[in-house]
């Protein structure tokens, strides 16, 4: 890849902090913008601003046609088999609200259990308990290993013949660690379990397809995937979309209304009620060809050699513990040192410009099983170089200094 072009797409890594040059490494939290992303939401606003479908005049009919333009170009990018399998949410997190209540309104019993990965993201997790307290479902755990990476004989002893929703993440956001996710589905498809694949930190790393990957539902957001914020995509094969029931009521998602009963649209518009973001859709399909323009495949060469080089050099460095050091990862390397808390290595990186994510990563049961406050995560994107990592670890070195 020509990084010196793409890292001229983005306006935002020229600024300086602290009088130091930028070197961001929070891409886990949220990718920057390249100009063309910027450029189609200012176009949106500045020339065709209008609401979308149902509209006769020139602007509505524009807007619609970009709205649905943007619907294709993901559609395309997943792998999905129809433009009406993708549906648009506010994000990850809307996506994975919205699934739990229709999927576990529809398909849960008293009784009946979802399983959940000990290392998902917050938002992967108090859904399914709320629904399940709705049904009276249980939720059961599958705790990860020492190493911090699933284990799948473990799987296959929690699963019974009450299991009906496995919810798992492809990448782990607080680990960067690649999940087996396609031998795991496998595994949950011969138990007739519904699968949910929470690809938020997978689908600007690795190549997909849902159409071959075997879950029933995948969700991620736009401003992961160097999109704007606010958007997000739940795909679902349709004929199980339209199974569900609606998750919200409204305008869009309606056929009839009486006032003692409604009908309700196929998808994917049966989820989509109301005024959509239709900024940030254009925007996020702006994003994703832009990806497409560079090609996944190269990201992911360039994205792994970056997380190898940066293990490599990270290890070298006297009381460091790096989480699941062994375990293949797309994107994040996550780490700790010795006697010294998250937090103040990461002020004092930013004194020196640069970003990282410290906390607990909304994965408190990750914490927990580790028994750490938190910890320091440095994650990639595809305009991050090796430079860059080389001020990492000279700037890790500074702060050492001073707190050790």
């Amino acid at each position: 890849m020509d990084l010196i072009s793409i890292r001229e797409d983005f306006p935002i890594l020229t600024q300086t902090i602290n009088n130091k040059p930028l070197v961001y490494f929070d891409n886990g939290a949220t990718t920057q913008k390249p100009q063309v992303v910027i450029n189609t939401l200012k176009d949106y606003y500045e020339q065709y601003n209008s609401n979308v479908h149902r509209g006769v005049h020139t602007l509505s009919q524009k807007a619609t046609d970009a709205e649905e333009a943007a619907r294709h170009t993901i559609a395309k990018f997943i792998g999905a088999e129809s433009d009406q399998e993708i549906i648009f949410t506010k994000g990850t997190t809307d996506s994975l609200n919205l699934i739990a209540h229709s999927l576990g309104m529809h398909v849960l019993n008293h009784g009946d259990e979802i399983i959940l990965p000990e290392m998902e993201h917050h938002s992967n997790i108090v859904p399914w308990q709320l629904i399940a307290a709705q049904k009276g479902a249980k939720i059961k755990t599958w705790g990860i290993t020492a190493e911090g990476t699933l284990d799948i004989e473990s799987f296959k002893a929690l699963i019974s013949d009450k299991t009906k929703i496995l919810s798992i993440t492809w990448v782990s956001n607080a680990l960067g660690v690649i999940n087996p996710i396609k031998e795991i589905i496998e595994i949950a498809k011969k138990h007739n379990i519904k699968v949910v694949v929470d690809a938020a930190q997978s689908i600007q790393h690795l190549p997909i397809n849902v159409s071959e990957l075997g879950a029933d539902f995948v969700v991620f957001s736009g401003h992961k995937i160097y999109g704007p914020t606010g958007i997000g995509v739940l795909w679902g094969n349709k004929d199980a979309l339209d199974t569900l029931p609606p998750y919200q009521g409204g305008g869009s998602m309606i056929k009839e209304v009486f006032m003692d009963h409604s009908t309700y649209q196929e998808s994917p518009f049966r989820f989509e009620a109301g005024t959509p973001h239709i900024a940030g859709i254009i925007g996020l399909g702006a994003a994703i060809q832009y990806l497409q323009d560079i090609g996944i495949d190269k990201i992911k060469t360039h994205e792994s050699e970056l997380v190898s080089y940066a293990e490599s050099e990270l290890e070298k460095i006297d009381g460091i513990e790096i989480y699941a050091p062994k375990a293949p990862k797309a994107g994040a390397i996550s780490f700790n040192f010795k006697g010294i808390h998250p937090f103040d290595v990461g002020e004092l990186l930013n004194m020196q410009g640069v970003a990282v994510r410290t906390g607990h990563h909304c994965c408190q049961p990750l914490m927990r099983h580790f028994q750490i406050p938190g910890t320091i995560r440095a994650s990639f994107a595809l305009y991050n170089t090796k430079d860059e990592i080389d001020m990492l670890i000279k700037a890790l070195s500074t702060a050492l200094k001073m707190l050790r």
